[in-house]
């Protein structure tokens, strides 16, 4: 440790975070507030700061002149006057745009627009020609309903909405915790962060936590604070009945007032668990969404938005109508492969909590994962097809390279006394590992009881080795799981990545071990180094080498 100041405040707006300085922990806690953690390896953390990050901070209060002071505190080098300038025009962006009730209209609401300019550059668009009526100098009025879609549409012009209507509470329904469960310090402060002290503008909004840090419990935390209907969204039917089984064995909540709303059972309770699928489902050739009026007509008070960053397009249209309700966005990555991260700001709200996957780890609440890449030769007979192959086939061709076989066979044995999952993206691939060692598999073809059984079998150790497809990437608890063998991805995905790492992070006494086999000299190095680097970025260790057996 040293003492020079931790920060280099970089022109394009990356802060570069020494840690090897003495008070590098404080100045990264200054910094969260308004920057957005871009890679985190041993000695020295990226951040960046962009708006999303900025009115992030706005929204919770910080101004532009603490933000800049916090920086110069910590700044080993005088900073680069665009930095200031950015930060002091982007934070003045904020607030301009503000949302009230209108007093004399209960289906209306108020558009106050604050500078003359901004306000006639808003009274030429299309928003204004479609939706907004001007009621006199500096303010429009809109429906209700078109809450949502107007701050979507103002945010992608450059203008947060500063949003002060009042949340409604919705019907109680008394959530009380069991006396023998404790959170840890940082799922209370990540509720603290979305509740505040009930002040206008809290209430809503994303948390970011890593995979097997207790995402849920953040989610059952903050139902136990607000007390209200509440339905809870997520990826798939088996985090369905994990977020029904944790809420029976957390809280003192009569399991009769606890609904599955999904393909096979449909219960409306006041507390409701569905999916992202059932809502988005209809029928061949149909416009209508057939169970949309879950959303819109359930009264609830409180929404969860389990893995965020899978929220399907239709469900935005909807979410845009529900800004009156207390709304949590929970997720590992705020990631979307879409660039659809402004309208999880502007719909579910602003990241109200972030951090680090790698502090985490060193204080034992996710394991200690070690990530290894093992580049194998592409079968001599495929040689020729590849060569002739599209750029797609050829990442296909790569990927289901049976030269895979021998490696999964060694890696297994290696680790013996460990549970273990093989992933894959091709059906056809995993197929052909099931035929040659025998393991059970899961794909999307495997009805929801059977899934349950499996995965129950697995965290049993009746069965040690598991196949598995894409459908395991979410929301699946494998708490045991310390190896995963991945055999093929979806072109380099990071979100991808962090979810199947997270498969094996849940805390455990041994290390967990993270493989990607890929074919070298294939299409699948050039996706396989994005996934690399983002891993690396996390703080994770990365091994490389070739199979030589």
């Amino acid at each position: 440790m040293y003492d020079q100041k931790p920060l280099l405040v970089q022109s394009d707006r990356t802060i570069l975070l020494d840690l090897a300085c003495s008070d590098a922990e404080n100045a990264r806690l200054d910094i969260i507030p308004f920057s957005e953690l871009v890679k985190s390896p041993e000695h020295m953390h990226t951040y960046t700061v962009s708006p999303l990050s900025l009115w992030n901070a706005i929204s919770a209060g910080l101004t532009a002149d603490e933000i800049i002071e916090r920086l110069k505190r910590w700044s080993r080098y005088d900073i680069d006057q665009r930095v200031l300038f950015f930060i002091e025009d982007t934070a003045s962006r904020y607030g301009n745009f503000i949302m009230t009730l209108d007093p004399d209209d209960e289906d209306r609401i108020l558009l106050t627009v604050r500078k003359k300019l901004f306000f006639m550059q808003l009274s030429s668009s299309s928003l204004a020609k479609k939706i907004l009526r001007a009621e006199g100098d500096g303010i429009f009025s809109l429906p209700r309903l078109e809450r949502g879609r107007v701050k979507v549409e103002l945010i992608k012009m450059g203008f947060p909405v500063d949003d002060r209507i009042p949340l409604n509470k919705g019907e109680h329904v008394e959530i009380r915790l069991k006396g023998s469960f404790k959170a840890r310090d940082y799922q209370e402060d990540a509720v603290k962060s979305l509740l505040g002290h009930g002040e206008s503008g809290t209430g809503f909004g994303t948390v970011v936590l890593p995979c097997g840090s207790g995402k849920t419990i953040v989610g059952i935390l903050a139902m136990s604070k607000l007390s209200t209907r509440t339905l809870i969204l997520c990826p798939n039917v088996q985090s369905v009945h994990q977020w029904i089984n944790e809420l029976k064995s957390k809280t003192e909540i009569d399991p009769s007032l606890i609904g599955e709303y999904s393909g096979d059972i449909k219960e409306i309770k006041p507390i409701t668990v569905s999916t992202y699928q059932i809502l988005t489902y209809r029928k061949p050739g149909e416009e209508d969404y057939l169970h949309f009026s879950l959303l819109r007509d359930g009264k609830w008070g409180f929404i969860i938005y389990d893995e965020v960053h899978m929220l399907p397009a239709p469900v935005f249209r909807i979410t845009a109508e529900l800004q009156s309700v207390y709304r949590l966005g929970l997720t590992a990555t705020l990631i979307r492969e879409d660039g659809r991260e402004d309208e999880v700001f502007s719909l579910v709200g602003p990241k109200r909590f972030d951090t680090p996957w790698s502090e985490l780890s060193e204080r034992g609440y996710i394991a200690n994962a070690y990530c290894h890449e093992i580049r194998v030769p592409l079968k001599e007979e495929e040689e020729i097809k590849y060569a002739l192959a599209s750029k797609r086939e050829k990442y296909r061709i790569a990927s289901v390279n049976g030269n895979k076989m021998d490696i999964i066979d060694f890696l297994v044995k290696k680790h013996s006394d460990d549970s273990i999952i093989v992933i894959g993206q091709y059906i056809e691939q995993l197929e052909e590992i099931k035929k040659r060692f025998g393991w059970p598999i899961v794909t999307g073809k495997t009805s929801n009881k059977a899934r349950d059984e499996i995965y129950q079998k697995f965290r049993n150790r009746e069965i040690r080795v598991l196949i598995v497809s894409k459908v395991a990437n979410f929301a699946i608890d494998l708490p045991d799981c310390s190896v995963a063998i991945q055999v093929s991805g979806t072109f380099g995905s990071r979100q991808e990545e962090a979810q199947r790492l997270g498969r094996i992070l849940r805390p455990k006494e041994k290390e967990s071990h993270f493989y990607t086999v890929i074919t070298e000299y294939s299409e699948e190095e050039e996706f396989a180094m994005n996934r690399q680097k983002f891993l690396s970025e996390q703080g994770y260790s990365y091994n490389l080498e070739k199979w030589n057996e």
